[in-house]
């Protein structure tokens, strides 16, 4: 058995660097990408930190809380959407029969579609939260541990729930859901979820989990707390699994050239 996911482990991470090797092998074409990214987040950056300068602190949220989220959340998302860029397609996937091929694999669905492509340009993204972290985040070994971890629990929750969305095109036979959950996801974890009130906020803890992408983590650099901390990574833990068993669930319905019709 230890053998047997050895030999699993040892074909997904094949299939990883085969990805990256693609990837790499246009070089102008990767570092030009990566730089058009870290252009775009610089200007988002200085539209944010002037709005902060203008207006000072909004819900107990400064500039500098601000750019600790995104660092959070750029880093995250650069590594689930440019390492892993796949989670974005498996809606589409299912619905067009796009998963026979990967079936004939002997190696698990899941792990084989999350390998298989990179998206250079979100590794862009991986890269600029990093840099903002250390220019912006007051870096300390404590701050940057407690980075590490938001970042991976953001990683998990993201991940999870794009898997999640996506999964849902086999029992619907549409993709809709799955672009839906990326735009909600990625729209509401650019802001502190504190300025939302009321059924908003509750449905950016409990629905949508915006709040634990960026927000808590950002909470935890800034002020460490226990009971936080076993909360982001027991929903980190539970939203992973969750995208995990819907996809599972899912694939038992998926047929040969899954085009569902009427009949």
């Amino acid at each position: 058995m230890m053998g047997q996911r050895l030999s699993t482990l040892r074909a997904v991470r094949r299939t990883w660097r085969s990805a990256w090797m693609e990837a790499w092998a246009h070089r102008a074409g990767f570092w030009f990408q990566i730089l058009i990214m870290l252009v775009n987040d610089v200007v988002w950056v200085i539209f944010w930190w002037l709005f902060f300068r203008r207006v000072g602190a909004i819900r107990g949220w400064d500039i500098d809380q601000v750019m600790i989220l995104f660092a959070v959340l750029t880093t995250s998302a650069g590594i689930v959407l440019g390492m892993f860029n796949n989670v974005r397609r498996i809606g589409e996937l299912a619905s067009s029969g796009g998963l026979d091929a990967v079936l004939a694999l002997p190696t698990p669905p899941l792990a084989h579609l999350l390998a298989r492509r990179i998206e250079t340009v979100n590794v862009g993204d991986l890269v600029f939260g990093v840099l903002l972290f250390f220019t912006f985040g007051n870096p300390t070994p404590a701050r940057f541990a407690i980075f590490v971890f938001g970042v991976t629990c953001s990683v998990l929750v993201t991940g999870g729930f794009l898997v999640m969305a996506g999964s849902l095109s086999f029992f619907t036979s549409r993709n809709e859901a799955g672009d839906l959950g990326f735009h909600a996801i990625m729209l509401f974890s650019n802001y502190p979820v504190d300025i939302f009130t009321g059924f908003t906020r509750f449905m950016l803890y409990g629905v949508v989990p915006a709040a634990f992408v960026s927000t808590v983590p950002t909470k935890l650099v800034d002020a460490f707390d226990l009971g936080w901390a076993a909360l982001l990574l027991g929903v980190a833990v539970f939203v992973a699994m969750l995208g995990w068993a819907t996809f599972t669930l899912g694939l038992r319905r998926y047929t040969s050239g899954a085009v569902w019709t009427s009949a």
